[in-house]
């Protein structure tokens, strides 16, 4: 049995078409930066979303410092960032100049935990940052009420929740503004890196749109200091052929993901908990388990692979823990980070290789159970 992680090579062959005509367009137009492609997938992809602005980037992760630099982000300033995330969600706060400042999650979703969100904490920040993480969304009522309440800015971190919902609101759409990222195992992917900014303030998009070619207004008329950080137009034109399937691979998922669901109800292995009102698009699907690490290993000697999302709390990283990090400070994201590993789950594939991996995951759970008994 060879069941890979993830398989981008049938992620192409099932597009193959698509993106053939995409790539073949671009490259006889003869335009690759800031053309046709990029500002018709914007306008595209906003209108996805229920209409707004939008602006492309180069990657998700200048997405997010774009999106601080437009909302005002100014040096020394600190930004409420959830200790359980991918490094990207941090270190665009510290490329934006800004303090990272770590929250704990829930313990059953991974999420961000409005809880944890001290009064006293949320009086030193300018703003939140909230991560859909593994594909679905926070609890964005209690999030935006802190935010009223304190008078912050929400940004939303969207880059593993693509057509996600709270209470049929799709996510993107709750905050200030919001980044995503379209890194090709995404549920809407590139074929290579790219970003994009979102907000129903046009004032906030535009000055997205100077921010990431320079500072730019106009050619040669620099405004503002900005950087390179272009969405390319072969990743806008490749992003255009796939966006009109994202919903329905988004079922597909879901598909998939109750095949895990309905397995797992006779075992020791653990799915995190969808919060009520969410639909779930499943970028990742995520377990638990007391002995992740030997049960990994058992899966790969059957050819089944597997990821961890993710191994350390940002603030535990060698790179983060000036940022006040102290073992037992974040217990919940300590405690999923001995625990949870990612198991297989693509649209391409197929209901049989699902329920093997499940079917083999709950036996290999078992054998481990009876070996500690």
């Amino acid at each position: 049995m060879n069941i890979p992680f993830c398989d981008l090579a049938r992620v192409y062959e099932a597009r193959k078409t698509i993106i053939d005509e995409a790539v073949h367009r671009v490259l006889a137009s003869g335009k690759y930066i800031l053309g046709e492609e990029g500002k018709a997938f914007e306008q595209e992809f906003a209108t996805f979303l229920g209409g707004g602005f939008a602006a492309g980037c180069a990657n998700g992760t200048e997405a997010i410092t774009l999106a601080l630099w437009a909302l005002g982000l100014k040096p020394g300033q600190k930004v409420i960032v959830p200790a359980l995330t991918a490094v990207p969600t941090a270190a665009a706060v510290v490329l934006a100049g800004g303090i990272p400042v770590f929250a704990d999650v829930d313990i059953n979703t991974g999420l961000l935990d409005p809880a944890a969100l001290d009064p006293n904490i949320l009086k030193s920040v300018t703003g939140i940052i909230a991560v859909h993480l593994f594909g679905q969304t926070c609890d964005m009522r209690a999030l935006k009420q802190l935010a009223t309440d304190h008078k912050l800015w929400l940004l939303e971190d969207c880059a593993q929740a693509h057509g996600a919902t709270q209470h049929s609101k799709i996510a993107g759409t709750f905050g200030d503004i919001a980044a995503f990222s379209f890194y090709p195992t995404k549920n809407l992917g590139a074929f290579g890196d790219a970003g994009l900014v979102y907000s129903t303030n046009e004032d906030l998009i535009e000055q997205v749109h100077k921010l990431r070619n320079y500072g730019e207004s106009s050619r040669f008329n620099n405004e503002i200091y900005g950087i390179n950080s272009r969405l390319d137009e072969m990743q806008a034109a490749i992003l255009r052929g796939r966006l009109p399937s994202l919903a329905r691979d988004n079922k597909r998922r879901q598909q998939l993901a109750r095949i895990y669901l309905e397995i797992l109800q006779y075992s020791n292995v653990e799915s995190l908990d969808i919060l009520p009102g969410n639909e779930h698009v499943y970028h990742l699907f995520v377990v638990r388990h007391p002995q992740r690490d030997r049960l990994m290993e058992e899966l790969a000697a059957e050819g089944i692979g597997t990821s961890i999302h993710y191994p350390l709390p940002v603030p535990a990283q060698p790179a983060y823990r000036k940022y006040g990090y102290a073992p037992g400070k974040y217990p919940a994201a300590d405690q999923l980070c001995r625990e949870i590993f990612s198991l297989p789950l693509y649209p391409e594939l197929t209901e049989e290789e699902i329920a093997m991996v499940g079917e083999i995951l709950i036996r290999k759970a078992e054998e481990l159970n009876n070996s500690n008994t």
